[in-house]
């Protein structure tokens, strides 16, 4: 006879790995914010400023934030990986929030 599955201890499973995940999303837009001097602004004009993103829909200019976000990326990636290369006793520092969440093309 098969050995009944615990269907609360498979839940909490899943309900602790969705908020690791949900707080490593958090801390990842935290280092995005400073990494990319934004954390020198107000919350209020930061707050602002993703509104804006958020409800914008004209493509071009959509595509041009994320062409723009991309090239920093790289530049990010390059100035990274000489100092990982060095020390491999450590993890390299990255933001892992290169991708946009939502999978869509528009990454404001």
């Amino acid at each position: 006879m098969r050995k009944p599955r615990d269907f609360d201890a498979e839940l909490k499973a899943l309900e602790d790995k969705a908020r690791e995940l949900k707080g490593r999303k958090v801390q990842q837009l935290g280092e995005l914010v400073i990494a990319t001097g934004a954390d020198a602004l107000s919350a209020e004009e930061l707050a602002g400023a993703l509104i804006v993103l958020a409800e914008t829909k004209d493509v071009s200019r959509r595509e041009a934030w994320a062409r723009r976000g991309a090239t920093f990326f790289q530049g990010r990636a390059r100035r990274i990986a000489p100092a990982a290369d060095r020390d491999t006793n450590s993890a390299p520092a990255q933001l892992g929030g290169a991708q946009p969440a939502s999978g869509g093309t528009g990454s404001a």
